[in-house]
């Protein structure tokens, strides 16, 4: 079975990597003062350089940026909206590790009036991506779904938006801008970095939803038109993707359980090309809801962890693959780490060899199962 030559590809990565010492602590520098803007630009530039060569090196048809100019995954591109606010944490989130709970309070957003863009976001950062890869330029981005799952009606003010109708309407305009922007720009593989779709298959989680005023089962649907009105007027030949996460900060996790209730508006009403779909542990459930993934679509499962340094078999890695098989064609299926290795500045906790070799792990298998 040959290799695809459009994204999502056979063996492919979710995006964000470790970041190298010299960037932390140009980064702290910048924060201290001790380093101005162009200085931090600069070695971020050096730095990105020498991950998309590594990226070209190991095999990958693709390569991204690391997510190196961000300190977050997700807020460094949400508060550049006017009017989107991050503001101090309100709640608690219970993350799990291997060793057992820890409470971490990530800031939350505000939408304090109408939502705009007055600038172009991350098209910068593509360019540049784009000015030193052989390989396809690959940009991720949050889901316009993270601007409200947070805080829900509350975190959205009323005099801007007295009915949600209009607040979702304006979201997807905002980040559609960005979109073609992108676009025009070269950009023809685009992530849509997607966490609340996976967070309403935890039972607690959908409690939770319910506590904020919100019902789990319609709100996959909602979201579902978000994100479509977000990458309606992207060109034909340009592929879009979807990660669906669990939680991802310094190898914890938030939710549990598998795609079963998701599945069929995730797969079906959601107009993207592939699926990164978190497949490590047992906490992501069985391969039986692949059932729903129609023809044209493709499922790139997450069976190497990003969670922990010890590396996969190669056979065990085979054996899943053909699992999911008995409920999708082969065909529609392709291979990845199971999340980004850092989700936010400080990383998981594995090593960058661990790092490189998982992901020189998901190229080889790749190679091995599809030719």
């Amino acid at each position: 079975m040959a290799h695809r030559t459009t994204p999502p590809f056979r063996a492919d990565h979710v995006g964000s990597l470790l970041r190298p010492p010299m960037l932390v602590e140009a980064r702290e520098a910048k924060k201290a003062g001790r380093l101005d803007a162009a200085g931090l630009r600069a070695v971020e530039d050096e730095a990105i350089r020498a991950v998309v060569a590594l990226q070209e090196d190991l095999g990958f048809q693709a390569a991204t940026d690391g997510e190196f100019r961000r300190t977050w995954w997700h807020l460094d591109f949400l508060e550049k909206f006017e009017n989107a606010e991050v503001v101090p944490p309100k709640m608690k989130a219970r993350f799990h590790t291997d060793a057992g709970d820890i409470e971490l309070a990530p800031p939350g957003l505000r939408i304090a009036g109408r939502l705009a863009r007055p600038q172009p976001i991350f098209v910068d950062h593509f360019r540049f991506l784009q000015s030193v890869s052989r390989a396809v330029p690959k940009l991720t981005i949050p889901s316009p779904s993270t601007m409200h799952f947070r805080g829900g009606r509350k975190a959205i003010d009323e005099t801007a938006y007295s009915h949600l109708d209009a607040f979702y309407e304006d979201l997807a305009r905002v980040y559609s801008e960005e979109v073609q922007d992108l676009a025009d720009a070269g950009c023809r593989y685009l992530q849509i970095d997607e966490v609340n779709f996976a967070y309403l298959c935890d039972p607690k989680l959908r409690e939770q939803v319910r506590g904020l005023g919100e019902d789990p089962d319609t709100l996959p649907v909602t979201y579902a038109r978000l994100i479509n009105g977000a990458i309606a007027g992207r060109p034909k030949d340009m592929a879009v993707t979807m990660h669906l996460c669990r939680g991802n900060f310094r190898s914890a996790w938030v939710a549990e359980g598998g795609y079963e209730p998701v599945a069929d508006v995730l797969f079906n009403q959601i107009d993207v090309d592939g699926y990164f779909l978190e497949y490590d542990t047992e906490r992501a459930g069985g391969f039986e809801p692949l059932r729903y993934l129609p023809e044209g679509k493709v499922a790139v499962l997450g069976l190497v962890t990003t969670k922990r340094g010890t590396l996969e078999s190669k056979d065990g890695l085979k054996r899943r693959i053909e699992e999911a098989s008995r409920f999708t064609p082969l065909e529609r299926l392709a291979l990845s780490p199971q999340c980004g290795f850092a989700s936010t500045v400080e990383g998981n906790e594995i090593t960058l060899d661990d790092e490189i070799a998982k992901l020189a792990l998901v190229v080889e298998v790749a190679a091995e199962v599809w030719g």
